[in-house]
């Protein structure tokens, strides 16, 4: 599968937005967007009129960045979430954030999406006392994802152990810190998803 290997504070750039992809750097000075707003490369100061398909694509292409997947698995999931009652945007949304990488990151084991889906590639959680090393599995209300006990020895691992506690976890999600675990309590509603993209310029670009 094609993966973005590059430099990821040029994603935010030619987003025009802070999409939080290196942890704690992007709440820093160190974050190269507060210094460099603009678009990168040659071009990237000039002024352009944005058309209405543009502003379209790049909410999608922002949404696909923050979560991380590539343009197959985000047209699915926008597939299966057009199948579905209700509102097609939010049941987009709520299906990125039922990603199991996604809620390792926001249980707080991890700094950011990318480095859970790592340390989920690396076997260090267990799915409800199993097994699981598949970033994208949709996880539903019930499922308790668990740091294994070997996991804790990494140098890594043991300084966000220990930031635990002060890690602000959404409501649908309940963390046992003292355990390492973290239970999936309900699907997530639109209002406790905090990512900058309005989801129904997504809905209108694949309904086109």
């Amino acid at each position: 599968m094609a993966r973005y290997t590059g430099p990821v504070c040029r994603l935010c750039r030619r987003e025009g937005a802070k999409l939080f992809l290196k942890g704690d750097r992007c709440y820093s000075e160190k974050c190269s967007f507060e210094k460099r707003s603009y678009a990168p490369g040659q071009h990237g100061q000039r002024r352009t009129k944005v058309s209405e398909y543009g502003l379209q694509l790049r909410e999608k292409q922002k949404a696909r960045r923050i979560y991380g997947i590539n343009e197959g698995q985000f047209r699915k999931y926008f597939k299966e979430a057009d199948r579905k009652k209700g509102v097609t945007g939010e049941n987009l949304l709520t299906q990125l954030e039922q990603r199991f990488d996604n809620v390792v990151y926001r249980a707080g084991f991890a700094d950011s999406r990318s480095q859970a889906r790592q340390l989920v590639r690396h076997n260090h959680f267990t799915l409800n006392g199993k097994k699981a090393n598949i970033p994208s599995m949709l996880l539903k209300p019930g499922d308790v994802i668990q740091l294994k006990e070997r996991s804790k020895k990494s140098v890594i691992v043991k300084t966000i152990i220990e930031g635990l506690k002060q890690k602000n976890v959404p409501e649908w999600l309940n963390l046992d810190a003292e355990n390492t675990t973290v239970k999936i309590v309900t699907l997530p509603e639109r209002e406790n998803i905090d990512i900058p993209v309005t989801e129904q310029l997504i809905v209108e670009l694949y309904s086109r």
